[in-house]
């Protein structure tokens, strides 16, 4: 399984410096200098480490045959992925997107809301998109107050959404 590790958001500079928005919590694997890693979509890839460093709280990268900011810019959107098995297990309350993907979702009171199609990262906080029966889509803020609990081996999440969230 391919899992995202990191999302290419602009150039930085003129020498092909990249920012990335990270998407895992080992960064000092997956961005390590020689370390290679799939792109989705995949005509831009592979891209291999050449070096990297933090600046006002963002990774910036620099990959080897990115060497201007013309190749850089082209690379923005552009996702970086890595094989789930050699991944560190995630901890307790932390799961795979893959592993939430097509779960049902239900209210607090058992009310059935729909299936779990998505999880979405923009920067902030995550959000569980979910499909209702109708076809519609509602997007739930992946926080413990709104997500209280994730039964991974039940096939289901159980939110608490505030007033209105489901009527929108």
């Amino acid at each position: 399984m391919q899992l995202v590790v990191g999302r290419i958001a602009k150039a930085h500079g003129v020498t092909g410096e990249v920012a990335v928005d990270v998407r895992t919590d080992a960064v000092e694997l997956r961005f390590a200098p020689g370390t290679t890693l799939a792109t989705e979509p995949p005509e831009r890839g592979p891209l291999t480490v050449t070096r990297t460093r933090w600046h006002s709280g963002r990774l910036l990268v620099v990959f080897d045959a990115v060497a201007d900011r013309t190749a850089a810019e082209a690379l923005r959107g552009t996702l970086l992925v890595a094989d789930s098995a050699t991944s560190p297990p995630p901890d307790d309350d932390e799961f795979w997107d893959h592993e939430l993907e097509g779960l049902a979702v239900v209210t607090t009171s058992g009310e059935a809301v729909g299936s779990l199609t998505a999880v979405l990262h923009p920067p902030g906080a995550d959000l569980l998109a979910v499909t209702r029966p109708d076809g519609s889509e509602v997007l739930v803020p992946f926080v413990k107050a709104f997500v209280p609990e994730v039964d991974v081996a039940a096939g289901r999440v159980v939110i608490d959404p505030p007033d209105g969230l489901l009527e929108l």
